[in-house]
Formats: structure tokens, sequence, C-alpha cells
């Protein structure tokens, strides 16, 4: 019988973290903790990507989907820089993974081949925790605190083995150097809620306001009910981030959609309007599309204090779980539903759906990539999960997209690193092999690592007792940089043509290709009803405008405003409080 290792010792502290599998590339300093988990049994598993990047990526996006701990494994030099950019990813929006970094190198330290300096290296994106193991006694509890502190901070961490040491025999028995001690991977480590002095003064000031509105981000997911409750309570008009567009059933006659440059207009005069704003479980950067400071007041939930006020003056700050600090918030806010408010809000959102509508229909050459996405949204199966990468699609699946409630929608946010869709839709079906799986990508991110991941897709997809795992490629085969909708005059950098379809076909896979707008609704059926995963390929006009819209009152957020430009402030001012005040008599 082989002695145990160390290597051993790692797959039994993953198996005690409950990892289901964890995603690498193998290297020669990583070769005796592959072997052992190939040993393992499936217990975890060991999914190896085409990329270091795009491993780290699914390790983000296990954590995304499934609320656990990511892990990915590298090896030591170039393998370790390509885990970065996703990494970065887990950092920004505050997702837990644990990176495992081999390292081989022989002599003294310093000029070794494919050596790093690590520490330095994985210091700012694993700032939380990056430790070396020197000794096998040392191991499992240097796993475990990787583990609890990327729990706890939901931020990567990052433990370095060097390979003579994954090798060293162990006994069954280490010496107990420190508390060992397990936990449920991504489960909340206290209650939190909120002061009840702070409770009631929120509650006071949300029951004060004339004209609420409510923006929800991803630190929201699981608290709809409580959310649509406190709207209806207030009368209140509800807008979310990119990042909380997939918490609330979009279909709500008060939900404007997503608020930012990918949002709608909708959104944007929602923030204009509002005297009174609840930011609940968000960070949202576009901060030019919020209500003008001193315009409101405000209340913000977070679980992290270090987020409330990071983003916008708060008068109320209030740190908690959302559904719990919410539940608390309803049963002190008064019943004060204001109808003449939700009229105006409702107002703006059936303009909105009005315009989106036109917007679909708009001829383009040969495709529009709104219908695209428009059409899917009226055959999005049930439990469905979405990954989205960045670019153009973005702006097309915040507005026409409409997520039903229990779908889920992941993307890199705060990153907006392109190539994250088909990792994190790989990631997403090996963890519930029976839902439907979405990626939805430009031809862009599909030749940036897309095509070699569709590999590892035909590697495993006849596992899956489900095996619709679609990928859509919009090809628009802009390269200028700028993306859809580029100003008059400036020329469309033509992307190299690639056959995405036809590469899904020679992996064994389904590929459809669709360039007439009649057809677009009957290739999604084909490829949502195929026996196997499927590529759609959307030839679509790369001069499709964007429509990125306008913040409400913009012109005062610059740094000047002359004359003109505050006349017309003053008058898109009195414009907005006309209507709500001749709704509110």
């Amino acid at each position: 019988m082989a002695d145990r290792t160390v290597a051993d010792l790692v797959v039994e502290r993953l198996r005690a973290w409950r990892v289901p599998r964890v995603f690498g590339y193998p290297g020669a300093a990583l070769a005796p903790l592959v072997g052992a988990l190939l040993d393992a049994g499936g217990d975890p598993a060991f999914v190896p990507a085409r990329h270091e990047e795009t491993a780290a990526f699914m390790a983000t996006g296990h954590a995304k989907f499934t609320g656990g701990i990511g892990v990915c494994l590298a090896t030591q030099g170039p393998s370790a820089v390509h885990l970065l950019n996703g990494l970065y990813d887990a950092k920004l929006d505050n997702k837990p993974v644990v990176a495992i970094i081999g390292e081989d190198v022989d002599g003294p330290l310093g000029g070794a081949h494919e050596e790093i300096g690590l520490s330095r290296l994985f210091g700012d994106v694993c700032n939380q925790f990056i430790r070396y193991g020197r000794r096998p006694d040392q191991v499992p509890v240097l796993l475990d605190q990787a583990f609890r502190t990327a729990a706890a901070t939901r931020s990567p961490t990052c433990v370095v083995l060097p390979r003579a040491l994954q090798v060293t025999s162990v006994p069954d028995l280490l010496p107990q150097t420190a508390g060992v001690v397990t936990a449920t991977p991504g489960a909340p480590l206290a209650r939190v809620l909120p002061h009840a002095a702070d409770l009631d003064a929120a509650a006071s000031l949300l029951g004060a306001g004339q004209r609420v509105a409510m923006l929800v981000g991803q630190g929201a997911h699981g608290a709809a009910g409580e959310i649509v409750a406190l709207a209806d309570r207030l009368g209140a008009g509800v807008a979310t981030s990119l990042l909380g567009k997939p918490v609330l059933d979009e279909r709500l006659p008060f939900h404007t959609g997503v608020l930012g440059a990918v949002g709608t207009p909708a959104a944007a005069q929602l923030m204009g309007g509002c005297d009174t704003l609840l930011l609940v479980g968000t960070n949202d950067p576009w901060t030019d599309w919020f209500p003008m400071p001193g315009q409101v007041r405000t209340v913000q939930i977070d679980v992290d204090g270090r987020r409330i006020g990071a983003r916008y003056p708060v008068d109320v700050p209030l740190v908690g779980d959302a559904a719990e600090t919410l539940r608390a918030l309803l049963a002190r806010v008064p019943e004060r539903p204001n109808a003449a408010w939700r009229r105006v809000v409702r107002s703006t959102v059936d303009r909105w759906r009005t315009v989106a509508a036109d917007r679909v229909a708009a001829p383009a050459e040969p495709l529009n990539p709104q219908l695209v996405l428009r059409e899917l949204s009226a055959r999005l199966p049930a439990r469905a999960a979405v990954a989205v990468d960045i670019g153009s699609v973005v702006y097309w699946y915040a507005r026409h997209l409409e997520l039903p409630p229990g779908v889920q929608a992941r993307l890199c946010g705060t990153l907006g690193s392109m190539g994250c869709a088909l990792p994190y839709a790989v990631a997403a079906k090996l963890a519930e092999p029976d839902q439907p799986v979405l990626a939805l990508l430009g031809d862009g991110a599909m030749q940036l690592n897309g095509l070699a991941e569709l590999i590892t897709v035909a590697h495993h997809w006849t596992e899956w007792p489900d095996p619709r795992l679609v990928v859509l490629v919009l090809n628009n085969r802009d390269q200028s940089g700028v993306g859809d909708g580029r100003p008059p005059g400036l020329p469309v950098g033509r992307r190299p043509d690639v056959p995405y379809a036809g590469w899904a076909r020679l992996l064994g896979l389904h590929g459809v290709r669709v360039d007439r707008p009649d057809l677009v609704g009957a290739a999604w059926d084909e490829v949502l009803a195929a026996d196997r995963p499927s590529v759609l390929e959307a030839v679509v006009d790369p001069t499709v405008p964007l429509e990125v819209p306008e913040p409400a009152l913009a012109d005062l957020r610059g740094l000047l405003v002359d004359g003109e430009a505050a006349r017309r402030v003053r008058e898109r001012v009195s414009q907005t409080e006309a209507i709500a005040a001749e709704d509110l008599v």
C-alpha cells in the first residue's frame, strides 16, 4: 500500500470542506496533487480547463452560481500569472475562491526557471490570505484558514505548496498544531442585524418619503419577497444594478430595469424624480446615474460595513443581511402606499417598454442583436442559468432579456473582463447537470477563449442528464474596440470570421447559423430542443446604436455649468416635480 502523502491530505481537506470539483491546468509542479485528485474517484473531481485563466473563471463562476467556495489550481510562473484575471473577478464581485499553487524550484530561490515571487504576485488579489506550506503538519491548518478566510471575507485566498512537500509521506495522525475546523462553504458565518435604533431611524426616514426609489444589487439575492413587500408598502419604484438584475421578477409594473450605462431610461428617470432612496446590497459603480447628492435622503443596507457610503452619501446606514434587515424594516415602516408616485413610475416603465419594442423591431443588416435577445426571453427555460460575457451583449442582455423568477444570471460585473461567459457556463452546468445553461457572448470573447473551452464542453456533456448548454455567439465581426453603435463615420474594423456553428459540429456538438430575422425564433427553438450542447451563431449588425440612457439631471454633474445648461436643468427639474405634483394632488 502506497504511503499517504501531503497531496492525499489536501484531497481530504477538500472533502472536509465539501468541495465538489477543482478547476485547473495540470503541470509538473502540481503533478502529485493532480494525481491524488484523479485517484479520488470524483470526490472531489478534477476538471482540466484549456487555460489557467478559464480555470480561475470557472472557480469564480462556481462560487457565483452555487454560493459555495470555488477552487482552482495552477503551477508557478506563467501558469500562476494566468490565474490573476479570474481571481480579480472574484475579488471585485466578492466571491470566495481558494487558489492552490504548485511550486517546483530546485536550489536557492531567486532567478530559477519559471520562478516568480508568488507572495508579491498574489499580494493584492489575495491580500486577505496568502501562505506557503513548509511542513506536512502545517497543510491542514493552512487550507482550513484559507477556506475560512475566503468565506468570511468573500474574497480569493491562496496557498502555495512546493512539489517536494506534496510527495512527502505523512502519518495517519498529524500533531495538533492548531485548531482545525470546517464549515459549510459559502454559508453566512453569523446572522447580522442592525441595531434597533438604526432600524427605527431608517423606518422613520423611509416612511416620510413622498417619492421613494429602491436600488437593488446582488447582495439582495434571496430577498425578493421582502423587497416587493416593502416597495408596495411605500409605493416605491425599483431599479437594479447590473449584478442585481436576477434578484426580482422584471415583469413587475414598478420595476424600471437596470440602472447605468447599459440600463434603461426608466431607471434613470426613477433616480431623477425620487426624494428618498433605499440601497439594498449594491455597490454599483455607475454613480453618474444616481440622484444628485442632496436631492434625496438615503438608507443603505449592506452586510459589509465597509461598503456603506462608499458610492453615495448615506443618512442612515444599516449593516446587516438584506432579507433579515428588510423584514425588520417591514415591522417598523408605516403603511403609506403612494399611488400617485407609483403611477408616475409605471408610466415611465410603460414608455420604456414601448421604446424597447421599437428598438427590437428596427431594421438591421442582417440581424438586429436586440431581436436575438428578445426572442430568447419568451423561450428561456425555467430554472435556467445564464452566463453573460462583456461587450455589447451586456447592453442587449440588460435591457431585452427578461429574467423570470428562478433563473440565475451571472457576469463579470465589476472587473468587466471578456472571456468569462463560457467558463461560467461550464461551472454552472457541472454544478447542476440537470439544468439548462446558456452562455451569451460576442465573437470577440468566443475567439478569445470560447473556441477552446468548447472542447471542455465536448468532453463532459455525455455525463449530463439534461444536455442543454447553449452558447449564443453574436457575430458582428467588429474589432474596432468601441463596440456596437460607433459614431458616424468611424470605420468598422473587421475581425476575421470564424464558422462558430461549424466548429461546434466538428466537436460533435450541435451548431446553427442564423442571419434572417424571420428565422431567429425557430433557431432558438432548435438549439433549445437539441439532444446535445449547441452553438447558435447569430450574424448581427455592428452599427446598431447602444443608446446609453441620459443620466437624470446630467447637466449638473460637470464641474462647470453655464447659464444655458442651468436653464435646461431648472426646466427638467420643474417638469419632473410638476408631473409628480399633478399625480400627488
